[in-house]
């Protein structure tokens, strides 16, 4: 079904427009990343790290309630059009920080980048029912969801090569880097352009001005019906847990295993293959409806291959010396069997994800869809801010990366009890 969809104008310029949005998004953050980590240096180095992430993640907590009502008020295609025009000024700001390297611009650049992927996630997902049947949900989730990662991966090299040096002069020129920024940018404009038209949902929906009180009267709509208000739960506990890992890998890979920047790039690739073999595999069990058996299989493994990280990593040795190269900490046994682990968390992450939103988007009535989606993007944005906020505090507090990673595979077994408690194989 995945080439039926990237040949239909249904799907493939959403898919275009998700997916350069969030490689310019990426490339920014993982750029401020490596600049903070290999050229700054700085002994907050991991702490600014997870700055950059929540600066990227904080707007959507605020701004989705809003993304929601717009969405379901006017044409989804027109409001992705407009936010994706906007996008062209954010991405010269974000190119000018490039080129002076300026660490505050590129901050300034995050938020401007999250406000408006914010504002544009409720028609990222709230789009597909209107356009595609519910046996293709799943398939559509799937790439969205792989081409979220993707876009991970191509933003993290892309990041490494702008900020590269040798011996303090910088490999790339600025100018280069800037340009494909605003190139990105466009791109997504126009992409947008060719989506289809949706039609308003619910044009007489009235547009909440107060984005405190439509955050929080989204979540308690939410919570009114127990089947969405739980599946949204689980999305955001996939979030808090994806950005968890993806936060601590480079810090892992730098401070522990004394990697270089290409074994932080090899990691990502690798994560994001396995985000990729779990979503085909969901959605290949997803024949006609989502598979909800699949969700406390996900929870589960995720679980078993958290606490194998965290005893790798205790067993471990913190390195010393020069950085390791990709083929040298390929050669020993931490290295092999953190490379397998983090392929087969990602991979359960696939199967965790993609049958519960995959529902949750069939569930909801098509005039409040969107505002369905802005309420589960509040709970994902919640569920991220969250889990780096407790990131921040353990990393001040001193916790190591073993004892991060078992309370994250503690608590992905606590989560399995309470989905089958809550939720279970129901529907599936």
């Amino acid at each position: 079904m995945f080439p039926e969809l990237l040949k239909t104008r249904r799907f493939f310029p959403i898919f275009a427009c998700q997916f350069l949005s969030a490689l310019n998004d990426n490339f920014i953050k993982n750029a401020l990343v490596i600049l903070i980590l290999f050229r700054i240096g700085t002994d907050k180095g991991g702490l600014l790290v997870t700055l950059a992430g929540t600066t990227l993640i904080v707007p959507f907590f605020f701004l989705s309630a809003l993304g929601g009502e717009l969405a379901d008020k006017f044409d989804k295609a027109k409001v992705a059009q407009k936010l994706k025009l906007a996008e062209i000024p954010v991405a010269v700001i974000a190119a000018t920080g490039f080129m002076f390297s300026s660490a505050y611009l590129l901050f300034l650049a995050l938020i401007l980048f999250g406000s408006l992927a914010a504002l544009f996630g409720p028609i990222k997902y709230g789009i597909l029912p209107d356009h595609l049947e519910t046996r293709e949900l799943p398939a559509a989730n799937a790439l969205v969801e792989g081409a979220t990662f993707l876009a991970i991966l191509g933003g993290t090299i892309a990041g490494g090569i702008a900020m590269a040096t040798s011996n303090g002069v910088a490999l790339t020129p600025a100018g280069a880097v800037a340009t494909l920024l605003i190139v990105f940018a466009m791109l997504g404009w126009g992409s947008a352009k060719l989506i289809l038209p949706t039609g308003a949902a619910a044009p007489k929906l009235p547009i909440t001005t107060n984005i405190i009180a439509s955050t929080f009267r989204l979540i308690g709509e939410l919570r009114t019906d127990r089947r969405l208000w739980v599946g949204g739960l689980i999305t955001s506990w996939f979030w808090a847990i994806g950005v968890a890992t993806l936060t601590l890998f480079p810090i892992l890979v730098e401070e522990h295993l004394g990697g270089s920047e290409a074994v932080v790039t090899a990691g990502l690739a690798l994560f994001t293959l396995g985000i990729a073999l779990g979503s085909a595999l969901a959605a290949a069990a997803s024949k006609t409806r989502p598979n909800l058996t699949l969700v406390p299989i996900g929870a589960l493994l995720m679980g078993l291959f958290s606490l194998d990280i965290a005893w790798t990593v205790w067993i471990t040795p913190a390195a010393t010396g020069s950085a390791l190269t990709i083929m040298a900490l390929g050669t020993t046994h931490a290295g092999i069997r953190l490379a397998f682990d983090l392929v087969a968390l990602s991979a359960s992450g696939g199967l965790f994800i993609v049958p519960a939103f995959a529902a949750v988007q069939s569930w909801a009535s098509a005039d409040h869809r969107a505002r369905v989606v802005a309420a589960v993007n509040i709970l994902n944005a919640g569920g991220m801010s969250l889990s780096l906020g407790a990131l921040l505090v353990l990393q001040i507090a001193g916790v190591g990366f073993a004892h991060l990673f078992l309370l994250i595979g503690l608590a992905n077994l606590l989560v399995l009890i309470l989905i089958l408690r809550f939720w279970g194989d129901k529907g599936s």
